[in-house]
């Protein structure tokens, strides 16, 4: 792993619901000593969009070095193979 731990992290908070998957995705990242980039998703329609973009269908999603991750269950797995 490079030594510049930047990571990019999309997450869905919206007005009556946080991801709980976001949340845990973002502390996962601050526990590894990664700073975050982080993306607010704010509206159904701004998480709709994404998704299609990214062709994926949930967040969040975490980007490292320009590359997915994929979401919190997929980091977790990155973490702890790094």
């Amino acid at each position: 792993m490079a030594d510049d731990k930047t990571a990019t992290l999309y997450r869905m908070v919206l007005p009556d619901h946080v991801c709980p998957f976001g949340v845990r995705a973002k502390e996962m990242l601050a526990d590894a000593g990664y700073e975050i980039d982080e993306h607010i998703l704010g509206s159904r329609e701004e998480v709709d969009a994404f998704e299609q973009e990214q062709g994926v269908t949930t967040t969040p999603q975490v980007f490292i070095h320009g590359e997915r991750i994929g979401g919190s269950d997929a980091l977790e797995q990155y973490l702890a193979s790094a």
